[in-house]
């Protein structure tokens, strides 16, 4: 339960410098479909979720965290290795008990992906004990 009277942060960012381990051609397990050294889209929606984490983070009582529940981003543009990425996620209001987000990415050409993302807060113990159930 989040902490009573706390409110969401209005927006946070997160940045990185694209590595090798960002790239779509990292995830490359295909031989049959090779994937370019740019940026990821998991690695870029990974991190629209973190900057929307960020803004959660006063809301947290002990033993809580906030979990992505939903994600409708576009990617549309490439971002090459050394470039800084960064996501910032501005809270646009509550959709139920879920915290909705407007997230953008850029780099320094500028924008590369836009979309919402809504997340929830949730008990850490509660959570593992329902993936401890669901592997039997």
């Amino acid at each position: 339960m989040p902490i009573p009277d706390a409110h969401p942060s209005e927006q946070a960012a997160h940045a990185i410098v694209v590595g090798d381990a960002d790239l779509a051609s990292y995830l490359d397990v295909d031989p049959g479909n090779r994937y370019p050294a740019v940026l990821a889209t998991t690695r870029m929606i990974g991190l629209m979720e973190i900057a929307a984490a960020k803004c959660l983070v006063p809301l947290l009582a002990p033993g809580e965290l906030s979990v992505g529940v939903v994600v409708d981003v576009v990617h549309t543009a490439a971002t090459l290795p050394g470039a800084t990425v960064t996501a910032t996620a501005r809270f646009v209001g509550m959709a139920g008990k879920r915290y909705r987000f407007e997230v953008v990415a850029t780099d320094p050409g500028g924008e590369v992906g836009r979309g919402h993302h809504e997340r929830a807060i949730v008990a850490v113990e509660r959570l593992l004990e329902g993936a401890r159930r669901r592997a039997g």
